[in-house]
């Protein structure tokens, strides 16, 4: 349900009262998340549910909407969804990860509230706590852009923009993988593959996802929401424009297929201009050993007659291919974004770099358990989020900052200290962050609170002489980059977003095993100009239950 309000409110945020724009738009959702038993790869299991539905429901909304999301959990452990891509200006506190967020006890609810603020594109949740990921309780999260604001394409019907999450499976439970996390091991390789919570077949039968009427023009908007594995998308028959990535218009490339990996989304533009007829979507693992894997969904002509052939269009082989891949992606620079200016007008490549953090990953047994760290750092989660401590003006308390350097050991890193990794940054600092893989498999990072430019990524060793590779011109504005094996991925941003933010591995199994950690963007002058204050709703935990509030920031 969203309501416009017309009049200025006043709301009361840790004791001041802070004034919010009226003129935009509040979205209400109130969901509940529950266990139930499917079968989406044929053996019936336990999965998270959201009101009922797997995947959960899309949230569609329009730039600088207020989305209110009261979440209520019926599971029996704490939970958390996390607003992948949403950056959450000055409002850390609604990122949903456990550094600035106590989780959602069994049988009580929280209410998120956030505004996509000067954002557009596509998007999705996911839960963040104890790998529930695995389970399910993820969806679309769209970002319409206004009326006013042009679109550098024909913009399809409302009823003409799908959601298509794909994302590898597992038939063990939530609590079964865990179990083999916590004893030292791996998840191995998953079951199968899932198209928006199925894995369909391929005898031509069953119902369509989507029905399409010949000659329209429709947006697929593909995400992955998967715990470890890269796939490729695809459309028997069709090729597919690329014309958004979470959350920038790009250069309007024609693709067969796309590599989309963990953490990833893409919206490109596909047109009914084939023989009236069933076609399949197909998505299926890159760089995955072993029997191949796939999952296929129908899409049906209106009217058409005939089923879909039986002769699935084949994915691409090796990393190369991706890699190369990547490389033709390119920022629009001509269009708008969110506001009534171009993208392009934010020339990056001319800013001094502050600061270059070279962040190498590693996958080490410590007592015989296995870990994955950044520089040697494998993070712990302590039980009062370092985002409270610092509100309550008691980090000492709680972790100390910087145990991780931003420079790597010289040597291979064969020893992993387990900490609390919280780097402490300068407020408005342009920094360069190298992600490097000395590793077999391919990676992907995230940063929340933050879009960055995606400048470079290079197979080898990063080294200073490297930035003569870098885009510095058109590279993508985004929030995910993926690290191919033995490879090495360059991004640039500006720290101006204050608040605590997750710099994390996409691939689930990592995050909870340590290969994360956060960025405190600490403002001083504790002003409202720069950032809000803890909600009156946030649950307490940790060793700030029975302090008393600090006094709240002011104008």
């Amino acid at each position: 349900m969203a309501t416009t309000v017309l009049v200025f409110l006043l709301c009361l945020t840790a004791g001041a009262f802070t004034a919010v724009r009226g003129e935009d738009p509040y979205l209400y959702y109130t969901w509940n998340i529950t266990y139930g038993t499917i079968s989406p790869l044929g053996v019936p299991q336990q999965v998270i549910l959201i009101n009922g539905q797997f995947p959960g429901p899309t949230i569609n909304s329009t730039t600088n909407n207020n989305v209110i999301v009261n979440v209520f959990n019926n599971i029996d452990e704490p939970f958390l969804l996390t607003w992948s891509g949403i950056q959450h200006r000055k409002n850390s506190w609604q990122d949903g990860v456990l550094g600035t967020m106590c989780p959602i006890i069994p049988g009580t609810n929280y209410t998120y509230h956030f505004q996509v603020k000067d954002q557009i594109g596509t998007y999705m949740y996911y839960p963040s706590t104890a790998l529930h990921r695995a389970a399910g309780g993820f969806g679309g999260l769209n970002v319409h852009s206004r009326s006013v604001i042009p679109i550098p394409y024909t913009l399809p019907l409302e009823n003409d923009d799908f959601y298509v999450l794909i994302n590898d499976w597992y038939t063990k439970s939530h609590s079964e993988l865990r179990k083999l996390l916590d004893s030292g091991r791996t998840l191995a390789r998953p079951q199968g593959v899932l198209i928006n919570g199925q894995s369909g077949k391929t005898d031509g039968k069953g119902e369509p996802l989507f029905t399409l009427k010949p000659g329209r023009t429709y947006k697929f908007r593909i995400c992955n929401p998967g715990l470890r594995t890269s796939l490729n998308f695809r459309i028997q028959g069709h090729n597919m424009k690329l014309v958004e990535m979470e959350g920038s218009h790009v250069v309007q490339n024609v693709y067969e297929s796309l590599d989309v990996h963990v953490g990833q989304c893409y919206a490109v533009l596909v047109k009914a201009d084939q023989e009236p007829k069933d076609y399949y979507l197909v998505a299926s693992p890159r760089f995955l050993k072993g029997e191949p894997l796939m999952a296929t969904a129908l899409i049906r002509y209106e009217g058409g007659k005939g089923p879909a052939s039986p002769e699935l269009p084949k994915g691409p082989v090796g990393w190369a291919w991706s890699l190369n891949q990547f490389r033709t992606f390119r920022w629009n620079l001509t269009a708008s974004a969110a506001r009534p200016n171009p993208q392009g007008s934010y020339h990056y490549g001319e800013i001094n770099i502050t600061q270059t953090y070279k962040f190498v990953s590693s996958a080490n047994k410590v007592e015989g358990k296995l870990r994955y760290a950044i520089n040697g750092v494998s993070h712990v989660n302590p039980p009062t989020p370092p985002k409270f401590a610092e509100y309550y003006e008691v980090p000492e308390k709680v972790f100390k900052y910087d145990v991780m350097s931003i420079t790597p050991p010289a040597e291979k890193i064969t020893q992993v200290t387990l900490d609390t990794n919280i780097r402490n940054v300068t407020f408005h600092d342009f920094i360069e962050i190298i992600f490097e893989n000395p590793e077999n498999t391919i990676q992907s990072w995230k940063v929340d609170g933050y879009s960055f430019f995606a400048v470079a990524v290079e197979p080898g060793t990063w080294t200073p002489e490297k930035r003569k590779n870098y885009n510095l011109q058109d590279a993508v504005s985004r929030h995910t980059i993926q690290v191919f094996p033995k490879s090495w991925a360059a991004i640039l941003l500006t720290f101006d977003n204050a608040g605590m933010w997750n710099i994390r591995s996409e691939l689930t199994e990592r995050t909870y095993l340590g290969q994360q950690l956060y960025i405190s963007v600490y403002s001083p002058r504790r002003s409202l100009k720069e950032e809000y204050n803890l909600p009156d709703n946030s649950p307490l935990c940790g060793i700030v239950v029975d302090m008393p509030k600090p006094e709240p920031y002011n104008l």
